[in-house]
């Protein structure tokens, strides 16, 4: 097959049929879950449909402004996202912020990697590889951040005492933390792990499915998928770094003492 099979409208509402199927059972079932599963699903539509004809204005304006417009804009969703997800968030700005920097930090750095090395496309900040690019990078540290972050502020509060009982014997910051940080670090970077681990065996990648029934050769598509995890999992661990890392000196002070007062009074205790 050289082509796409192009999609219409009635083959989006039969697909659609299975995630009624899914709240029917949610009623059923008394799961409770209906409400939140139908908008998500139409969130989901509306959002796609959007980008869609975002994506189509910048194709036909190659511009760095607007390439990097789009980016910024992408970047603060994801931001707010990651914040959402926190149990215990870190007081006023601090969990946004952080967030929101580390993810900006390692999506863009890795995303300009490939781009002016492996991919290679002219000019190098060309929308339709920078965005695409930049949206799974992104996704995908996204989470790695926010489990990094929830991770780490769960974790320090739960063992409140013996972190303190090591600062107080003598410990630094990052000794007395260290199973914390470890344990954080192992959270943020196990999605990425387990979905390379099962990549190919378990599951075929959206990417490769995609470029596989666009007409590519199924090897090309494999080594596209190649690089596109090795990129994640490059910004999954910059990110959750830096996110973990930065909360660390956020709840502890240049004394070496730990300051959970820094946690927001709204998250759980």
């Amino acid at each position: 097959m050289n082509g796409y099979i192009a999609l219409s409208t009635t083959d989006l509402a039969l697909g659609s049929l299975l995630v009624l199927a899914n709240a029917l059972l949610s009623l059923v079932l008394h799961l409770g879950v209906h409400r939140r599963l139908l908008v998500a699903a139409v969130r989901m539509v509306v959002q796609l449909s959007l980008m869609g004809l975002v994506l189509a204005t910048l194709f036909s304006h190659v511009s760095p402004l607007w390439t990097v417009l789009a980016a910024l804009v992408m970047v603060g969703f994801a931001g707010r996202e990651a914040t959402a997800r926190q149990d215990r968030p870190l007081a006023g700005w601090w969990s946004l912020g952080l967030g929101t920097a580390c993810m900006t930090m390692a999506a863009s750095l890795v995303t300009v990697f490939a781009l002016t090395t492996a991919l290679r496309p002219d000019p190098w900040y060309d929308p339709r590889y920078a965005i695409p690019l930049l949206g799974m990078i992104l996704g995908n540290t996204m989470t790695g951040v926010s489990l990094g972050l929830n991770s780490l502020t769960n974790g320090v509060a739960l063992r409140r005492s013996a972190v303190e009982a090591r600062l107080m014997l003598g410990a630094v910051r990052l000794d007395a933390l260290g199973p914390v940080i470890r344990e954080s670090l192992r959270s943020a970077m196990m999605p990425i792990i387990n979905s390379m681990a099962a990549t190919g065996v378990v599951s075929l990648p959206g990417m490769m499915t995609g470029q596989i029934l666009g007409g590519v050769a199924p090897m090309e598509a494999v080594k596209y998928q190649i690089l596109i995890m090795f990129l994640i999992a490059g910004g999954t661990g910059l990110g959750a770094v830096g996110a973990v890392m930065g909360g660390v000196f956020r709840l502890t002070d240049s004394r070496h003492r730990l300051r959970l007062d820094r946690l927001a009074s709204t998250g759980k205790t």
